[in-house]
């Protein structure tokens, strides 16, 4: 059974709090998603599993204790997902990169999927989807069932900064296996689908496009 790990870490409330604030710069706010997604790359890699092997010291052998070779991938959702691969990737230089990219049909309200390109072992890795935002959990629940249909991935955790109740209860209801890394869970979804009080269009103030 997947469960829900709420980071309430001091550095990463700090940090949250300066991408709340409306009057925050596209700069800073994409340095505070850069930071905050490094701490929660490290929260998240805790269980990791690890072998031990032998080394020379410049002061004498050593048993020391290694990754044991369990591969990972990061899956940004595009395109705000983006936003938290880089400083994975420095913690985790090995791991590989898919990306999915999903829209909303104005009709249904469902996501459409636009584009998906995965690495052609994304099976035998543990997997990582990383998105801002976990409003309604379309995208996300989306994303997994691709992720689990498609290319057969059975080991996968979700990595969002912050979420709404609504998007927690539907990933969970939905893909119980999955485990959900957060920062805050936050009040409601408004009329808009936007989560409240959250901190507006991830995307828009990562790229700057608003």
């Amino acid at each position: 059974m997947g469960e829900l790990h709420v980071l309430d870490h001091p550095l990463i409330q700090h940090k949250l709090s300066i991408m709340r604030n409306k009057d925050t710069g596209v700069k800073q706010f994409r340095e505070a998603v850069n930071e905050i997604s490094a701490l929660m790359c490290y929260e998240a890699t805790r269980n990791l599993p690890t072998e031990e092997i032998e080394i020379e010291t410049p002061v004498a052998p050593a048993k020391v204790r290694v990754l044991a070779g369990k591969k990972l991938a990061i899956v940004p959702i595009l395109r705000a997902g983006l936003g938290m691969v880089d400083a994975m990737i420095d913690l985790i230089p090995s791991a590989k990169v898919g990306h999915i990219g999903l829209y909303r049909d104005p009709e249904t309200h469902e996501p459409v999927e636009y584009y998906c390109k995965m690495p052609p072992d994304i099976s035998e890795r543990q997997v990582f989807i990383v998105d801002p935002m976990l409003a309604t959990g379309g995208s996300v629940v989306a994303s997994i069932q691709i992720l689990k249909e498609k290319y057969g991935c059975k080991n996968i955790t979700l990595m969002d900064i912050i979420a709404a109740p609504e998007g927690v209860a539907r990933v969970q209801k939905e893909h119980p296996d999955v485990d959900i890394f957060v920062c805050a869970v936050d009040e409601k979804l408004n009329e808009h689908a936007y989560i409240v009080p959250g901190l507006g269009d991830a995307g828009d103030r990562i790229f700057g496009t608003k």
